[in-house]
């Protein structure tokens, strides 16, 4: 079906809704590198114009991919609740920006509508929002997980702790660990990004950050980001997991490339649901996305980069995520080139995840030859958090020493909270009065080298002597 929009004495056309989609999308470098983009400015807006005018019932009557060949297209329209879409299934993609933006539609309107929005409608919509916009109807989406804590609360901001260390020394990753929490860091998780992916070392890692939990009994989850097959091949020997990691994307193709499928992810989430491990909740995945992922792979079957990341949550909210995080300038300036499109990509991930039903988290972050530094990612923290993101990275420095990019520090959250005013998961909060790191008010308490965290490092089995 073709879209038409006219300016002055020019007739735009657009052959399908991925087209549309596409040439709708503010610029970056991923849709151009693709092909995907928009000719010119004009062009731009005359897409916009288009797309507001698409009524959402079309969208969800026309899938991007076929619904025979991809089992995210499949997964979408099969849990595609029907009965909730009826409420807005009249509006177009314009009147559906209007509605999110009204004073009068609440937090409510919108849990209960997030079943009812598909990938497609939440890609839509953004293309046509500023970055105001954006902030203001995220900051609606109230999306509420549980394990160890509580995460997503109103009022509150998570940070997960991330200690890794170019070759798994338990030394320096415990330094880490210490470090973190004495900043009051780790309530969404602390997650490990291994060096090796060896069954073996994945394993020590668990058990080194299973101890550290259970010895000081932090309320909080472990993770190491490895393969979804090797936690399977490790859950089998009952080894403590909390959470279980996996990188996804939107097309049954990218998933592939990552040696995944959505049996493996849903074997995965209830042998971890089975040991039973969490306290508030049994909320046991934590995903990973970005915008770029499916083009990097290939497999994007003609759709811009937006678009395939809104699906990826699709494939999340299938199995009701811990966490999610969308790692928005890891992939590069191929796709994302600088602190701009960094912070617009930031922003309409953050949004569709949330309108979508999501625990979204974000990794502000950048890599060393993008066109980028750590003032966008001040700004991009700032935003983020009046916007109500879940949770936010905590890195040593900023400066992740294994992965080799540019995050946020465990000082940057201290930042956010104190110019909002928000709090720590509270199962995490009250720990920390408990242990002395923090005050009354929630802030630090003055440092003491006598704290037990500060010899955690020396002292936990396989840590040194």
């Amino acid at each position: 079906m073709p879209f038409h929009h006219r300016i002055k004495n020019t007739t735009y056309s657009f052959g399908s809704l991925a087209e549309l989609l596409a040439k709708a999308s503010p610029p970056r470098a991923g849709d151009k590198l693709a092909g995907l983009a928009a000719r010119s400015a004009e062009e731009n807006i005359a897409a916009k114009y288009a797309l507001a005018d698409v009524p959402l019932k079309s969208i969800v009557a026309a899938p991007l991919i076929a619904y025979e060949t991809d089992d995210v297209t499949r997964l979408i329209l099969d849990t595609h609740d029907a009965q909730a879409f009826a409420a807005i299934a009249s509006l177009t993609v314009g009147e559906f920006r209007e509605y999110l933006l009204a004073q009068e539609t609440t937090p409510a309107h919108l849990s209960g509508l997030a079943r009812a929005i598909t990938p497609e409608i939440a890609a839509a919509v953004s293309k046509l929002m500023r970055n105001q916009d954006l902030v203001l109807a995220a900051r609606k989406c109230r999306v509420v997980t549980a394990f160890r804590n509580t995460i997503g609360l109103p009022g509150t901001l998570s940070v997960r702790l991330q200690p890794n260390h170019p070759t798994d020394d338990p030394v320096g990753i415990m330094a880490a660990i210490a470090d973190g929490l004495m900043y009051g860091a780790g309530d969404a998780v602390i997650g490990i990004n291994p060096a090796s992916d060896s069954v073996g070392g994945i394993e020590r890692l668990l058990r080194l950050l299973d101890e550290c939990i259970t010895r000081y009994s932090i309320p909080t989850q472990a993770c190491v980001l490895t393969h979804i097959t090797t936690s399977l091949a490790l859950l089998e020997r009952q080894v403590p997991i909390d959470l279980v990691f996996q990188s996804i994307g939107g097309t049954e193709a990218v998933n592939r490339s990552f040696g995944v499928t959505m049996d493996l992810l849903r074997e995965a989430n209830e042998a971890a649901r089975a040991l039973r491990r969490g306290a508030a909740g049994q909320n046991v995945m934590y995903f990973e996305t970005g915008q770029g992922s499916a083009l990097s792979a290939n497999a994007h079957h003609g759709i811009d980069q937006q678009t395939c990341e809104a699906r990826a949550y699709a494939v999340a909210r299938a199995f009701d995520p811990l966490l999610v995080n969308s790692v928005v300038g890891f992939i590069g300036p191929e796709y994302l080139y600088d602190g701009k499109e960094i912070l617009r990509a930031a922003l309409e991930d953050h949004f569709c995840g949330k309108l979508l039903g999501l625990p979204m988290g974000l990794d502000i972050c950048y890599t060393n030859h993008a066109e980028a530094d750590q003032d966008d990612m001040d700004t991009m923290l700032t935003v983020l958090a009046a916007a109500g993101v879940t949770f936010v990275m905590g890195v040593p420095g900023a400066d992740d020493v294994m992965l080799n990019y540019q995050s946020t520090s465990f000082h940057d959250a201290l930042y956010a909270r104190e110019i909002f005013g928000l709090k720590r998961a509270p199962e995490f909060e009250g720990w920390l009065a408990e242990m002395g790191i923090t005050d009354a008010s929630g802030r630090l308490a003055p440092p003491r080298s006598d704290h037990p965290l500060i010899a955690a490092a020396t002292q936990m089995p396989g840590a040194g002597s």
